[in-house]
């Protein structure tokens, strides 16, 4: 199903929808711990999964083969990440088709991160600059690909553009492409997110906008992840971090209570569903999707 009318069913039973997303691993053993984390997540009833490319389009065929995978093997809806790096429009237009062969309806369009080792994206000579390019490749072949598009935004500004305002209007672009719906980067801070869909609805942007929240397992893990993405880490959660530095399972502890209260204030706000960057670890998830659903804030939301 498409992932539109997963956000439009579930808006009009005044409910979110949950969703997580999951890096290709590297190892059997790893790919058969994915399928039963998926396996273990359905009780929770999640309206899809997807899965990354790894640096640089680093695993971009085990990435396809594990998004058939799973729309083949589980119950679960599946989404599959198709960047910019590294290739060629016939070479995205080779895994589209793919993907699409397979019954796959849901696509996520990104420009990419660089190579490792490299410090700025360098577009593919016969390939796409900008994500909303792709997405309009995407959307150049309706009689073939009839995906859903998802895009990403950022509500403290990307990395490469800490100008808020141009950072708008380049994902403005990118939903005239013909995104359907966007999952922002990772925040701390709700006021950055409800701030973010208010400069957004202001500019005209009217799709859904799912926030995506990643509840963090170690301090050394969240630093790190902040220092890619330039996320901001809130100076009260900072200093709870630091006490936990050399206590991991308090780190863990401090991580989903924090996720489980940022989530559920944000689905009492408003928010149409939550995104978890899971990093392949479930447990933590499990937990704070269990607690909204037992207590389901946006309830009250009045």
């Amino acid at each position: 199903m498409r992932i539109n009318d997963l956000l439009r069913y579930a808006r009009e039973r005044g409910d979110p929808i949950f969703s997580f997303e999951f890096f290709p691993p590297k190892t059997p053993e790893g790919e058969r711990a994915l399928f039963e984390t998926v396996e273990a997540l359905r009780p929770l009833g999640p309206a899809y999964v997807s899965v990354t490319y790894g640096a640089g389009g680093s695993t971009r065929h085990k990435t396809i083969d594990l998004v058939k995978r799973l729309k083949r093997e589980s119950e679960v809806e599946a989404m599959a990440h198709v960047t910019c790096v590294g290739a060629s429009r016939d070479e995205i237009a080779g895994v589209l088709d793919e993907v699409a062969d397979a019954g796959v309806q849901n696509v996520l369009a990104l420009r990419g991160d660089p190579p490792k080792g490299e410090a700025t994206f360098t577009p593919h000579p016969e390939g796409f600059r900008w994500a909303s390019e792709l997405v309009a490749f995407v959307r150049s072949r309706p009689d073939r690909w009839r995906f859903c598009v998802g895009a990403a935004a950022y509500p403290e500004g990307h990395v490469e553009t800490r100008d808020l305002a141009l950072d708008l209007a380049n994902l403005k672009t990118k939903v005239d492409a013909g995104a359907d719906f966007l999952v922002t980067q990772l925040f701390f801070d709700n006021a950055r997110y409800f701030g973010f869909v208010e400069r957004a609805r202001a500019a005209g942007i009217t799709v859904p906008i799912v926030p995506g929240i990643m509840p963090f397992t170690n301090v050394e893990q969240v630093e790190r992840f902040t220092a890619l993405c330039g996320a901001s880490i809130p100076p009260a959660l900072r200093a709870a971090m630091e006490v936990r530095r050399a206590d991991p399972d308090g780190a863990r502890e401090l991580g989903v209570a924090y996720a489980s209260l940022q989530c559920a204030d944000l689905l009492r706000r408003g928010a149409p569903g939550i995104h978890f960057y899971t990093l392949n670890r479930s447990p933590s998830t499990r937990a704070i999707v269990a607690a909204l659903r037992s207590s389901e804030p946006w309830r009250e939301s009045g």
